[in-house]
């Protein structure tokens, strides 16, 4: 990967990283009433995925969508004022962090539902297929997504129509505070899973935004092209707790070592290295870099924070179709 290309994708998983470490510190001023699913050291996923992707193309996500909302390029400000409840907000503050929305770049939706949004994703590529356009469809989910009846469904009717969607399972190794040891066979394998519904994948390390990128350009030009879904089974780690802006290391279903193992892979501080490695970033730049996200964040809080509340008589609108 060329320098400039490791740079921009530098940038939006520190973008990523800074925004959820800001959710993390104003949490506790309570202002903030919807649950948060951070998905700070997970960010070469979403970045890695939806760098290949453009307006035009879809993405849903399930509960911890801050960085793929974020990625595909979800307004900053109407997302923070949803995750305050705003009017302003993404989803008119009804939704919260689970239930982002940007129409205008192609983020269909969140939903915290396991699994939910997987089926949702191939039925908007099975409508670009059928108009004849060369949109793709990406779902993101995490591996627990992959034990449900409807996971199952959705590869077998995409392999069977050929249709241009991706599906990326963010295997962080947890459901919550379950293992996959106590979830899954151990003789279980995504890839045969996969295979055995007639659909092409690939598995790689989630932590390296390259590895990422060159994966998703792969599955978003087979779909492009015609040659059907691919499944990606992107290997990470997310950092703080299942639900909330706190460690909880302390709680005994992971030990700190293997924490700890898996923060010296930090995705962001690997590219930084790369770039620094290659002679393409210094202090200087990453402190630039640090600035301008923290004025951009600084703003949408501030827009956040002051902007009203809906009013009682708009709980109803939007509820049924016109």
């Amino acid at each position: 990967m060329n320098a400039e290309t490791l740079g921009e994708l530098f940038y939006a998983m520190l973008r990523i990283r800074l925004v959820e470490e800001r959710i993390a510190e104003l949490y506790a001023e309570q202002e903030m009433r919807c649950p948060v699913h951070l998905c700070i050291g997970q960010e070469a996923v979403a970045v890695g995925v939806c760098a290949n992707l453009s307006p035009d193309d879809y993405v849903l996500s399930g509960h911890r969508s801050h960085g793929h909302y974020l990625a595909k390029g979800g307004n900053l400000k109407t997302m923070l004022a949803e995750l305050y409840g705003k009017v302003t907000g993404c989803a008119q503050g009804k939704g919260g962090s689970m239930h982002l929305v940007d129409l205008a770049v192609g983020f269909l939706g969140a939903a915290p539902i396991v699994g939910s949004t997987i089926p949702i994703a191939v039925g908007a590529a099975f409508g670009s297929a059928l108009r004849g356009e060369r949109r793709v469809a990406v779902a993101f989910f995490g591996e627990g997504a992959t034990e449900e009846g409807i996971f199952h469904e959705s590869l077998n009717f995409a392999a069977m129509k050929k249709l241009p969607v991706v599906f990326v399972c963010e295997n962080n190794l947890y459901s919550v505070y379950s293992p996959l040891s106590v979830r899954q066979p151990a003789e279980r394998d995504l890839m045969a899973i996969a295979a055995g519904h007639g659909v092409a994948a690939e598995r790689g390390d989630g932590n390296d935004v390259a590895v990422v990128y060159a994966l998703a350009g792969e599955a978003a030009a087979r779909a492009r092209q015609g040659g059907g879904p691919t499944l990606l089974e992107l290997t990470t780690y997310r950092w703080r707790e299942h639900c909330g802006p706190l460690y909880d290391n302390d709680l005994g279903y992971r030990s700190e070592a293997e924490f700890e193992g898996w923060r010296q892979r930090c995705p962001v501080a690997h590219a930084e290295r790369t770039l620094g490695a290659r002679g393409a970033l210094d202090e200087a730049e990453i402190a630039r870099m640090h600035a301008a996200i923290a004025a951009e964040i600084d703003d949408a809080v501030a827009f956040a924070k002051t902007s009203p509340f809906p009013k009682p008589s708009a709980l109803l609108e939007h509820v049924y179709a016109q």
